[in-house]
């Protein structure tokens, strides 16, 4: 079908907003429809109408292990055909309990239906941090990137005393608590201590931070930003208006994760005319 390139209005310009795919920054990540659209074409509709818009492609609450290998890897198959990296969403953290050589196994599943990402949710996982970081590395040793998932608030057992902050201080176990307690300084030097190991971006949970557009942490996200860097973080936005918030605050380079029926809301917001 001839698309009207007369009328169109998006360029993908260095001097625009951002870089023809692969990009760098200004990442968008889309939820993974049912499989059942694979099945009747729909999904195919849907990468052929927005696919230039989209970086990547999520398998979200562990979709992929109800559905067929064969069809995680069509799906797999053509997010890659319209260049879009696939992730695995937080799954790999149900398998790490039956033990390291499960976790192998499960990347090397991944690698052969063609995942590229793969996310470590460090709230489930509960690991000690010099765990965490071997995780990293070993999914960096398949050929895969790393995202760590934080959360900015901690078990307050997690919670280092005042003299126990030093990179790789021993801390001696304890008795997990129910409480919780908020700490952005810690989510970042954890989040820097897994960037320093190899993983590519840190996935900030959007719990408490930026779930409803009522009541965004700005305090937090400039804190984390600012520290980690733009392009070395991505935020959940669940609706029009979080993600209209991102790109007035941060401009079309921030990474943001949205559901399907948000990506042409999103490209909207980061043309440069809504900008004029």
């Amino acid at each position: 079908m001839e698309s009207f390139h007369y009328y169109r209005w998006k360029r993908f310009t260095e001097d625009e907003d951002r870089p023809e795919k692969p990009r760098r920054y200004g990442l968008t990540e889309m939820r993974s429809p049912d499989y059942l659209f694979l099945r009747h074409g729909s999904l195919q509709d849907i990468m052929d109408s927005i696919g230039e818009f989209v970086d990547g492609l999520k398998f979200s609450g562990g979709s992929q292990s109800l559905t067929p290998s064969s069809v995680v890897k069509e799906i797999a198959d053509l997010a890659h055909r319209h260049n879009m990296y696939v992730s695995s969403g937080d799954w790999g953290e149900h398998l790490l309990r039956a033990g390291p050589a499960s976790f192998k196994t499960y990347l090397e599943e991944c690698r052969n239906v063609g995942f590229d990402t793969i996310e470590l949710n460090t709230m489930s996982l509960k690991l000690p941090e010099e765990v965490l970081l071997r995780f990293v590395r070993l999914i960096k040793s398949f050929g895969l990137k790393a995202r760590p998932v934080f959360a900015v608030n901690f078990d307050s057992t997690d919670i280092p005393a005042l003299g126990d902050r030093a990179f790789g201080a021993y801390i001696a176990p304890v008795q997990r608590s129910l409480e919780k307690v908020e700490d952005v300084d810690l989510l970042i030097r954890k989040a820097e201590r897994c960037l320093d190991a190899g993983a590519d971006i840190i996935m900030i949970d959007a719990d408490d931070v930026c779930m409803y557009p009522d009541s965004l942490r700005a305090d937090i996200i400039a804190k984390i930003i600012s520290r980690l860097g733009l392009d070395k973080t991505m935020f959940e936005a669940s609706d029009v208006r979080t993600s209209e918030w991102f790109v007035r605050r941060y401009g079309p380079r921030v990474n943001l994760f949205v559901d399907r029926s948000e990506v042409m809301n999103l490209e909207r917001l980061r043309s440069p005319f809504f900008h004029m």
